[in-house]
């Protein structure tokens, strides 16, 4: 049993890594960060398997109070990929519904329960950081995700020697105010699943926003560029095709492996000529 579940974590990683994440393209990069975001739900030990089957050398786990993260590292890149809500997790659940907001470490105000699960993890993942001079990458799916910006944004402002490449994230809620997420600049791809429940909160009405270049699944799983009225009537139709399926896709949008899918479909596209190749936009 436990040889199929590393098989299985195994499969999930498409490619090995011969070359620089940085000369990737973005969906490659996404799919990868993907990958690793879903393979980081499993036990250390078989992550450490699956990753190392790609080319990863280094690997360390951070566990404090149930706020987890992994940064992994070969001869060109390191990546912390924090790791997302588990609903068997009473301590993650705390963090998800913790709404109120408290004034940041930086600028503004982040949602509280986020902030906290940062806080039990931060010391050891700075100072794990602190003689990195490779190429940093920060993903997460999530709350992993929330996580992973929250980190990011600290790497940034903080004494280590390497700044954040990229930072990507999946069904990632918001984290904050205009002013704490507009306070560093990091390249940041935040990709949404049509009716993803977890991407639409906290509300904006609370003073939430969202931070990063928005990377759209339609309902069809299809990459798309949309106007927010179009965007509007896609989730509507989502929401009408998954009552077909008795399904609910405020929920099952959420699934990292909906991620991944639509993520190697686009690939498809993009090679086969269907979609604008999808490029790299500095910060805002």
């Amino acid at each position: 049993m436990a040889s199929s579940i590393v098989d299985e974590a195994i499969r999930m990683l498409s490619h090995p890594l011969s070359q620089p994440i940085s000369e990737l393209s973005l969906l490659q990069q996404s799919l990868l960060f993907g990958e690793i975001s879903k393979i980081s739900y499993y036990r250390p030990d078989i992550v450490w398997e699956a990753v190392s089957s790609v080319g990863f050398e280094e690997y360390e786990f951070f566990d404090r109070d149930g706020a987890q993260a992994y940064i992994v590292a070969n001869q060109h890149d390191c990546v912390v990929v924090c790791r997302g809500t588990e609903p068997n997790e009473w301590n993650d659940i705390k963090a998800d519904v913790n709404a109120m907001t408290v004034i940041a470490e930086n600028a503004g105000r982040v949602h509280r329960g986020f902030k906290r699960e940062v806080d039990d993890l931060w010391p050891k993942l700075e100072h794990a950081l602190r003689e990195n001079q490779k190429p940093l990458w920060f993903t997460g799916h999530s709350l992993g995700g929330a996580m992973a910006t929250i980190c990011a944004g600290r790497c940034k402002l903080a004494e280590i020697s390497s700044n954040p490449e990229g930072l990507f994230t999946f069904g990632s809620p918001r984290v904050g105010n205009n002013r704490y997420i507009n306070f560093v600049s990091i390249p940041h791809y935040r990709w949404v699943n049509n009716n993803d429940i977890v991407a639409r909160v906290p509300p904006p009405w609370l003073g939430y926003s969202h931070c990063g270049r928005e990377m759209y699944f339609n309902a069809f799983g299809r990459f798309r560029k949309y106007t927010p009225w179009r965007r509007f009537r896609d989730r509507w139709y989502g929401f009408f095709l998954s009552l077909r399926n008795w399904q609910i896709d405020h929920l099952a949008d959420h699934n990292m492996s909906k991620y991944i899918e639509s993520l190697q479909r686009a690939l498809e596209d993009e090679a086969a000529g269907r979609i604008k190749p999808v490029l790299k936009t500095p910060p805002k």
